[in-house]
């Protein structure tokens, strides 16, 4: 299993970000995704999951801004991020669900993590 996230940068606040996760070695569409994030000094943090049915859940901070989809013909994972904000500053990791549905946010529900991309917003 690999995952391997890309998109990340540095973008002003009220800026847009899109975050790419390509998956490879098991059934894409058969498992659930997610996207976390961890800032320094503070516990990682789910942002957004996707399961195998296509149904999304988002932390209410990113709620309304944070948009997660997936495209399994590609195997990938999306994290379309809108209204950046400063505080969303932080490593960002896509990760695979230990079930196929559900909507889970916790990081032991995720078993195998892709290596982060770093997202910093300045205001």
């Amino acid at each position: 299993v690999q995952l391997v996230e890309s998109g990340g940068g540095s973008e002003q606040a009220g800026g847009s970000l899109r975050l790419s996760c390509a998956a490879s070695g098991y059934s894409f569409s058969s498992a659930s995704m997610g996207w976390f994030r961890q800032a320094p000094g503070k516990e990682r943090e789910g942002v957004a999951t996707i399961d195998s049915t296509g149904r999304t859940r988002y932390a209410d901070s990113v709620k309304g801004r944070f948009t997660v989809s997936r495209d399994n013909a590609k195997n990938t994972l999306y994290l379309y991020m809108d209204s950046l904000k400063p505080e969303d500053t932080a490593m960002y990791y896509c990760a695979r669900g230990r079930a196929s549905y559900g909507l889970a946010m916790g990081t032991g529900d995720f078993d195998y993590w892709g290596q982060g991309t770093q997202v910093t917003v300045s205001s």
